[in-house]
């Protein structure tokens, strides 16, 4: 009988923050199912990443197991310089790197992703969206968080997206503490 034990990584080593001067925040393409392998490879290098993580819950044998799984699969984000780049291409677990133009907008991103993973609230996988509305949580424990819904229907769908992606997580928020700001579109840019 196999047993495997369960890979358990930090979702987070270092800081959501804008890195020092020569360092860039980087997306990493890994190869299928080597997310939690590259965040340990790169924790024992010391160079810092944010691989997000959804809580699941699986019946083996009628025993309730809970696991964690990337919450986009195949891409882990990472602060690199050019030699942090070349450390982590020599894992062989990398298929792409992907340069983040607006910095600014991913680390936003992620430490919204982050604030609400830390607040133990059911996420699940959803559908990105290109058009709909942003909002913002006015009260309970998830304030100050803001997001896209796909419409005045569904406000209690609460989307945070990684635009760079094209992924998006889902929080279920009680409609009485959603507040519209406006409406959200995406522009493709024309080349």
């Amino acid at each position: 009988m196999a047993t495997h034990k369960p890979v358990i990584i930090n979702e987070l080593f270092g800081e959501l923050k804008i890195p020092p001067e020569g360092k860039r925040w980087t997306v990493v393409h890994t190869k299928p199912r080597c997310e939690k392998k590259l965040a340990n490879y790169a924790g024992q290098n010391l160079i810092h990443y944010y691989l997000p993580q959804i809580k699941q819950k699986r019946v083996y044998q009628r025993r309730k197991v809970i696991t964690t799984v990337p919450m986009f699969p195949g891409y882990i984000f990472m602060i690199l310089s050019v030699l942090e780049r070349q450390t982590i291409l020599i894992s062989g677990m990398v298929v792409n790197f992907i340069r983040v133009v607006n910095q600014k907008e991913l680390l936003d991103e992620l430490r919204s992703i982050c604030f609400i993973s830390e607040q133990d609230t059911p996420i699940q996988n959803c559908i990105w969206l290109s058009k709909g509305l942003e909002v913002e949580i006015i009260s309970g424990p998830l304030k100050g968080t803001r997001g896209v819904v796909e419409s005045h229907d569904k406000i209690s769908e609460l989307r945070l997206q990684v635009n760079i992606l094209r992924q998006a997580v889902m929080v279920k928020v009680d409609p009485k503490n959603v507040k519209i700001i406006g409406k959200y579109e995406i522009v493709e840019d024309e080349q």
